[in-house]
């Protein structure tokens, strides 16, 4: 193999490696794991990382999710806060995570 020909072999190679399948499992119910690569957990809760809603779902708390510093709270519409304890501030679907919103999504 020429000396060229490896070099661009080794870039596509490269470039695949930050590809990512996308599953065609319903939302909310891909595997759900302990955590993910990139967000890190609540701190101090018990949670696990469910890759359908694309957050973390804090455990022995209803309705209760995490993602990047910020907690998403689900009561008859969408509230969010960077306490589990709040204060909670309203919000719309464009204030939470895609995969999350369309799980109550009516």
């Amino acid at each position: 193999m020429s000396r060229w020909r490896a070099i661009v072999l080794a870039i596509g190679l490269a470039g695949l490696a930050g590809c990512a399948v996308q599953s065609t499992a319903p939302i909310g119910q891909l595997p759900v794991t302990k955590s993910h690569p990139r967000y890190a957990p609540p701190p101090g809760a018990q949670s696990h990382w469910d890759a359908g809603l694309g957050v973390y779902v804090v455990e022995g708390a209803r309705d209760l999710y995490y993602r990047e510093r910020t907690y998403y709270r689900w009561s008859s519409g969408w509230s969010w806060a960077t306490n589990p304890q709040g204060p909670w501030q309203p919000t719309d679907s464009s204030g939470v995570p895609p995969g999350l919103y369309r799980r109550y999504a009516q």
